[in-house]
């Protein structure tokens, strides 16, 4: 599953002694969503912590064994599929004899693909069917019966195309704002960002938070902590990365791993 789930992440076809990974050899671009096919070589049992990420994360179960989702209020739920919001929360993924596919969705792309669904997840974990409805049982029928990574790659391509062509629209303004928030590792000034699009600051933070489910703000501390993040579960000094990063110092770096995933940069650094 997703590399930055806590948890074994495969990087491609062959990764690992875990995790076979397929990737779409080449399809359209669609708002720079992302894709992989997962299968768990073992079949055993797996047990991931979701950390949070500038991307709404979509995974589609494609066998008979249901992940559990445990959110930690209320009881676990077993779902086919699921949509992680860019902060999940305490959320944990659980299963066994795992094949899936998992879209990485911008913020951005979510907006059209999940309209107002989105904001449903709520920091949370959800079942896909609570956002897509009975679309998305017809589309992992789909996927069952199709019998090869690029058939289901290709499917679920067309699938999110004629969502995105009903759903509602991205402002450009809120787009490249986006953009230029991840260009710069989250190091922006909101009024910055306001001043580059032409609109006042109020502006754009109503307009932004509306269509990414986001601050401006909280945009660019998520995509400045996902960075930190990857630093850190890579090996590098948390001191270094407190620089490389753009934290006014290590204490800071602190607050904002504390905040966003409820550990220490050490803690974070030693997640399997």
């Amino acid at each position: 599953m997703s590399s930055h789930a806590a948890g074994e992440g495969p990087a491609d076809r062959t990764a690992g002694n875990r995790w076979e990974v397929a990737r779409p050899a080449a399809l359209p671009s669609l708002g720079g969503v992302s894709m992989a096919g997962y299968r768990d070589r073992t079949g055993g049992p797996f047990d991931l912590r979701v950390l949070p990420q500038p991307a709404v994360i979509v995974v589609i179960g494609l066998g008979d064994a249901p992940l559990t989702v445990d959110c930690g209020a209320g009881p676990p739920r077993p779902v086919h599929s699921l949509a992680a919001a860019p902060t999940p929360g305490a959320a944990r993924i659980r299963g066994e004899r795992v094949r899936c596919i998992e879209m990485r969705l911008p913020p951005t792309a979510a907006h059209c693909l999940l309209g107002p669904s989105l904001r449903a997840l709520d920091g949370t974990v959800a079942p896909l069917e609570d956002l897509w409805g009975r679309r998305e049982r017809l589309l992992r029928e789909r996927l069952a019966d199709t019998a090869d990574w690029s058939g289901r790659f290709s499917l679920v391509h067309r699938f999110l195309a004629e969502t995105a062509a009903r759903g509602p629209e991205t402002a450009p303004e809120v787009t490249a704002a986006w953009e230029h928030i991840v260009a710069r590792g989250g190091r922006v000034r909101v009024a910055d960002l306001a001043a580059s699009c032409g609109w006042s600051r109020k502006r754009l933070w109503s307009r932004f938070t509306a269509q990414t489910g986001l601050t401006p703000k909280r945009a660019a501390m998520l995509v400045r902590f996902d960075r930190a993040a990857r630093a850190l579960r890579a090996g590098a000094d948390a001191s270094d990365v407190a620089s490389a990063c753009g934290y006014a110092d290590q204490s800071h770096l602190h607050r904002d791993i504390a905040a966003f995933a409820a550990c220490t940069p050490a803690a974070l650094a030693a997640l399997p």
